[in-house]
């Protein structure tokens, strides 16, 4: 029986650390191989990396996610016991609640009020003799999904609660005062949902029924009963966070318009959903996720490795998305390669791998590429801009990672194109998605 190889260092922590996103890439590539081990804060943990390795990760059979969600991840990005934690009935239960949310009718609502939301913000950015993208995208986004939410935003927090989702994202990552930042921003913002749950239970604040503020505070567990407040505040929380988040998305889809703009017309190209194409290749190239962990449910074997019961397992989210038995010059932003993509749920994993209703597959995967789609087609035609000098450059070693200027824009002029009508929501066509159980594929 083969062992697995283990990595020499006494202990990896502050590599992951120096190395940030290609910390296990670099270890699979020096070892030649898809499988070994390390330990992480003195714990051995058994580290996995390409597309047949991430189809093992994501059987439920095999691994469970309590206790697999550091502490510190959880007081920042997602809140504590979360669904990302759940397992089981219990996890299914509640992502049924999360997919819910996905419907075509819910979809094409947010992707109006995005619509809505960019329109007005480029004749702001007229009167504006600098834009950061990054930090208006947040803005935007957070207006969007609290009225797609039915959660009351007043226009005096509009900032604060924008900087707070954000902070929450960039939280996860960091220590010292930008992990506290994200900490006392999770706090705030679930005080703030706490409220909302309480008026909507109280028949303080009428919200429309199917809306994601009416289906969190009125979702009932397998036992039949109402979550506690403080859970359905970190479950609102849940579904608001995460649509903010996507601005980091499309910064880099900005960044990738400036590096080649030769895709510029080829996206204006009615009769050619290229766009598609382009976002997923972003999704691909740039980073966003470095891993994710599991825990070993019962003692198994895979092609002659034994993962022991309790065991950590971690799996190389970032290195997946550049293998080249799957993407060939993965270090080459080329969106075409996308067209001879088969749909494998396994080989390309930037939100998550597997299926979405019985597993951990990101629910809000297909809002993530609609209203990155939608943010193209803006800066693409609906308005016009200059990129002035500034530092473009993104850190691998810090995780989350952005372009440290945030994307500035000058000159920024409506042209009353692009992205302000919403997007049609696709047909379904997918039988692969479809059986998956991907919401954007369902009617």
């Amino acid at each position: 029986m083969p062992k697995i190889f283990r990595d020499p260092s006494f202990d990896s922590t502050l590599d992951v650390l120096r190395e940030g996103y290609p910390f296990l890439y670099n270890r699979s590539q020096r070892f030649d191989s898809d499988i070994f081990q390390i330990r992480l804060m003195g714990l051995p943990a058994i580290c996995l990396h390409g597309a047949e390795a991430a189809e093992l990760f994501y059987n439920p059979k095999l691994f469970i996610r309590k206790g697999a969600v550091p502490r510190r991840v959880q007081t920042t990005l997602m809140g504590v016991d979360a669904i990302q934690t759940r397992d089981n009935g219990e996890h299914r239960c509640r992502k049924e609640m999360f997919m819910a949310l996905m419907g075509p009718a819910s979809r094409e609502r947010l992707m109006s009020l995005l619509a809505g939301e960019w329109q007005r913000y480029a004749h702001r950015w007229e009167q504006l003799d600098k834009v950061v993208l990054f930090r208006e995208a947040q803005e935007i986004l957070c207006r969007a999904a609290c009225a797609w939410a039915e959660v009351p935003l007043a226009e005096d927090e509009v900032s604060k609660r924008a900087r707070d989702f954000g902070d929450m994202v960039d939280g996860f990552g960091g220590v010292g005062p930008r992990h506290w930042r994200g900490k006392q921003a999770r706090s705030r913002g679930e005080k703030w949902m706490r409220s909302i749950i309480r008026a909507i239970r109280k028949g303080k604040l009428p919200v429309r029924e199917g809306s994601p503020a009416h289906t969190v505070a009125w979702y009932r567990d397998a036992d039949g009963e109402l979550l506690d407040v403080q859970m359905a505040a970190i479950e609102l929380l849940n579904a608001t966070r995460p649509i903010v988040a996507i601005a980091t998305y499309i910064t880099f889809a900005a960044l990738a318009l400036h590096e080649h703009p030769a895709y510029r017309q080829l996206l204006r190209n009615p009769a050619d959903d290229y766009a598609e194409v382009f976002v997923q290749e972003v999704r691909r190239y740039f980073p966003f996720t470095p891993f994710v962990g599991a825990i070993v449910r019962e003692d198994f074997t895979w092609h002659g490795f034994q993962f022991p019961k309790g065991t950590m397992v971690l799996l190389d989210v970032y290195g997946t998305n550049r293998d080249e038995r799957q993407w060939p010059d993965p270090e080459v932003f080329w969106p075409e390669r996308f067209r001879q993509w088969q749909d494998n749920p396994y080989d390309f994993i930037p939100q998550g791998g597997g299926e979405y209703l019985t597993g951990h597959r990101c629910a809000g995967e297909w809002i993530t590429i609609e209203a990155m789609k939608q943010a193209v087609a803006f800066l693409n035609d609906g308005i016009r801009y200059d990129v002035p000098a500034q530092d473009l450059y993104y850190d691998l070693t810090r995780m989350p990672t952005l372009p440290a200027s945030g994307f500035v824009l000058t000159n920024v002029r409506a042209t009353g194109k692009g992205a302000l009508a919403a997007l049609p929501m696709p047909a379904a066509g997918s039988e692969k998605a479809a059986a998956m159980g991907c919401p954007f594929h369902k009617g």
